[in-house]
C-alpha cells in the first residue's frame, strides 16, 4: 500500500527547505506503483535497519525499502480557504493524502520575515487550522446540501452520508476539526470518502534552525505554550532543523553522523519519515532471498492473506498458508533451510494477524 503525506505551512517556516531536503533521500520511483510523480512530488525510503540486516544476510541483488510519499504544497496564507494565495488550488492538491505534516517555525531569523511580523508557532497553528476547517466547512455543507436533495429517493447509502454530514457539518461551523466527531466504525469509513481535510492525522513538524534563536532552547512563553498545547492534544511532533538536513544531503553518509554531532543536531528526516509511518498505525514486513529483499507496508491488524495481497491478490484470494519467521530469528539462523531445521519456521493459516518484523514466505493455490 502507497503512503502519502501532504506538507503545509506558512511561507517562509522552512518548508520548501523540508521538502528538498527529503526529496535528496529519494528512492526510485519506478520501484513503487504511486500517484504521477511531478515536480512537487518525493518518494522517500522509510529507514530500516532490520532490511538492511536481511538483503546482508540473503546476498540479495535488490533491496527495496518501505516508502513514504511526501506532496509539497504552495506556502498556506491567511484566506486560504476563501481564494487568497492559490487558495483551493492549493487545497485541492492535499484532498487525497493520507496524513498532513504541518511545518511549524520555532526559529528567530531577522533575514527570513515572518508573515505575521513575529514569530509566534501556536498562532501559525490556529491559522493553518482555520484555514483548513473553513476549507472543509465550505467542500462539506455543498455536499450536504446536494445529498439532503438526492437522499429523499431514499437510498441507504445517500442517507447513510446525509447522516454523517449531518454530524460533520456543525462542528466545522464551531471551527472544531472533523477529526474531532465522535463516529462509530462504519461512519469512519463512510468519511474517508469525504475527503475532509481535517479528518487527516496530523504530524507537527517543528522547524528549528542551526546558529539561530530557537524557542524549545530559549524555553520562554511560546514554547510553553506550544508545549502545553501539543501535550494537552496528544498531538504528534518531531523536531528538524530543514536547513542542516539540506545541507548534508550532499555529504557522505559515512560522514553525515560526524556533522550532526559537531552541530548537536539529531537525524530529524529518519524521524520524521517514521513519525509519518507511525501515524498512521502502519507496519512492515518483510520478504527476503538472492532476488531482492523487501519490505512491505501494512496497516496494524492485518491478517495473513490480507498482508499477500500487498504482494499480489493471489496471495490473498488463494491463499494457503505462510510460514513466517522473525527477522531477529531468520539471522540468527542465518537462512530459511537452517530455521527450518532449527523449528523456527512456523506455518500460519489465515486468521494469523501479521506483526511488526515478520519475515513470510507465501503458500497459494
Amino acid at each position: 500500500m502507497s503512503l502519502s503525506i501532504g506538507i503545509v505551512g506558512l511561507p517562509n517556516v522552512g518548508k520548501s527547505t523540508l521538502f528538498n531536503a527529503l526529496t535528496r533521500k529519494g528512492v526510485l520511483i519506478a520501484n513503487y506503483p504511486f500517484a504521477t510523480i511531478d515536480p512537487s512530488v518525493g518518494v522517500v525510503a522509510v529507514p530500516d535497519v532490520r532490511l538492511d540486516k536481511l538483503a546482508e544476510m540473503s546476498r540479495s541483488q535488490k533491496k527495496i525499502p518501505a516508502a513514504v510519499e511526501f506532496v509539497d504544497i504552495a506556502g498556506l496564507v491567511k484566506g486560504a480557504s476563501e481564494g487568497e494565495g492559490l487558495g483551493n488550488q492549493f487545497l485541492s492538491h492535499i484532498r487525497d493524502v493520507d496524513a498532513i505534516a504541518e511545518v511549524v517555525r520555532i526559529f528567530e531569523d531577522d533575514d527570513i520575515h515572518h508573515v505575521a511580523g513575529a514569530v509566534d508557532p501556536r498562532y501559525d497553528i490556529e491559522v493553518v487550522g482555520l484555514e483548513l476547517v473553513q476549507a472543509d466547512l465550505e467542500h462539506a455543507a455543498k455536499r450536504l446540501d446536494r445529498v439532503e436533495r438526492d437522499a429523499k429517493g431514499g437510498g441507504k447509502e445517500l442517507v447513510a452520508e446525509r447522516d454523517l454530514l449531518r454530524k460533520i457539518v456543525p462542528a466545522l461551523q464551531a471551527g472544531r476539526p472533523a477529526r474531532s466527531v465522535s463516529l462509530d466504525a462504519g461512519e469512519r469509513e463512510n468519511a474517508k470518502t469525504l475527503h475532509m481535510l481535517t479528518m487527516k492525522p496530523m504530524l507537527y513538524v517543528l522547524n528549528k534552525k542551526s546558529g539561530a534563536l530557537n524557542i524549545d532552547a530559549e524555553g520562554g512563553p511560546r514554547w510553553r505554550e506550544l508545549k502545553d498545547f501539543l501535550d494537552s492534544s496528544g498531538a504528534q511532533y518531531v523536531v528538524v532543523d530543514a536547513g542542516v538536513e539540506n545541507e548534508l544531503g550532499d555529504v557522505h553518509s559515512d560522514e553525515k553522523s560526524d556533522f550532526r554531532r559537531e552541530l548537536g543536531v539529531a537525524d530529524g528526516l529518519d524521524e520524521l519519515i517514521k513519525a509519518g509511518y507511525k501515524l498512521l498505525d502502519l507496519i512492515s514486513f518483510f520478504t527476503t532471498g538472492e532476488k531482492e529483499s523487501r519490505a512491505w507496508t501494512i496497516a496494524r491488524g492485518s491478517t495473513a492473506p490480507e498482508a499477500g495481497a500487498a504482494i499480489h491478490t493471489d496471495f490473498r484470494d488463494k491463499f494457503i498458508r505462510a510460514e513466517v519467521i522473525r527477522w531477529d530469528k531468520l539471522l540468527e539462523a542465518g537462512s530459511f533451510a537452517k530455521a527450518r531445521e532449527k523449528g523456527w519456521l512456523r506455518s500460519e493459516g489465515k486468521e494469523y494477524v501479521v506483526q511488526d518484523g515478520d519475515v513470510m514466505e507465501f503458500l497459494h493455490s
